[in-house]
């Protein structure tokens, strides 16, 4: 039995919800309170509610997106740019499961902090087991997606003090060994297709990969992964020899003016669909509206809901 059964709080009940004073918010992300009012005022980033006096009080879903502002900064983005990105991704993560219960942020938040102590303490044990009631309680999408890839890309962003770095190579280390462990148990089932996935040369950290590859596997589609730094123009003798129904391409950066035109030129070199999946998808959508190539967007719902159709041949490009 869990040692942790959050109360769920009435959704939609702000009242309900947990609210963090913008200092608290700084520290848990390591943005500075002028900084935070800046995004706001300028690029109405983020909308905290306030109290009667004023005071700004940030939800935890206000504190993600910080974390997805500042994640979009590190890869290069203009913070002017950030919003549209945003908004862009939200709409399509409401398309990926538009009946799901909405987000009990407190609830995750809680096994965030857990997670978190487990790492500051170097408790591997422990860290197994907050691992493992995790995904007792939740399905693999919401454990990854809402609950431990956050906490790895906070580490991530914030590796400045003394022992944080050791902090986020342990999370790292535990989290790709079990990923990896889960993606061969999927593939030794009897899976009907086989979709191979590779990053993009410099452009997502072998993590972020095996967990896109391991939310887009199901009972009926087997996901192979190949190497980090796979190089792109050898991905036609990979797929001669292989013979995947699918080649998933992942990309976490900002695609540069011209990556359109490589990716329909990579396309026309292999026998099999092409598909980009991750952040960089979400921002191609639109140039690639009409070609052959299939984006499969960055939410773990919508990236495997999109593959299955299009193997199904249910889904237009």
């Amino acid at each position: 039995m869990s040692d942790f059964d959050p109360a769920f709080p009435a959704a939609g009940d702000p009242s309900r919800q947990e609210l963090f004073p913008i200092r608290e918010v700084a520290r848990l992300t390591g943005i500075n309170p002028v900084t935070l009012r800046a995004w706001e005022r300028r690029y109405g980033l983020i909308q905290p509610t306030r109290t009667e006096s004023g005071h700004r009080l940030y939800s935890q879903a206000d504190i993600d997106e910080v974390r997805s502002i500042l994640g979009w900064i590190e890869r290069g983005v203009a913070v002017s740019k950030v919003g549209k990105i945003l908004a862009r991704s939200s709409s399509l993560k409401v398309q990926a499961e538009p009946a799901q219960r909405p987000p009990v942020s407190g609830e995750w938040a809680e096994w965030q902090e857990q997670v978190r102590r487990a790492v500051q303490a170097f408790d591997e044990r422990r860290l197994e087991q907050v691992y493992g009631q995790v995904f007792a309680s939740y399905p693999v999408v919401v454990v990854f997606q809402d609950v431990l890839m956050p906490v790895w890309q906070q580490l991530l962003l914030r590796q400045e003090a003394f022992g944080q770095t050791s902090e986020w190579l342990m999370l790292d280390s535990f989290l790709r060994a079990r990923t990896l462990q889960r993606l061969q148990l999927l593939r030794n089932q009897n899976q009907e297709s086989t979709v191979l996935v590779a990053a993009v040369p410099g452009q997502s950290h072998e993590l972020e990969l095996l967990v896109a590859a391991l939310l887009m596997a199901s009972s009926d589609i087997a996901v192979q992964v190949l190497a980090v730094g796979q190089p792109l123009e050898e991905l036609s003798l990979v797929c001669d020899k292989l013979a995947p129904q699918a080649m998933v391409l992942f990309s976490n950066h900002p695609p540069a003016a011209d990556t359109p035109k490589r990716l329909r030129k990579l396309g026309l070199t292999l026998d099999c669909p092409l598909m980009i999946a991750g952040d960089a998808s979400d921002l191609l959508q639109d140039a690639l509206v009409g070609t052959e190539l299939v984006c499969l967007g960055s939410d773990g719902r919508l990236m495997q809901r999109r593959l299955q159709q299009y193997l199904a041949g249910h889904l237009d490009t």
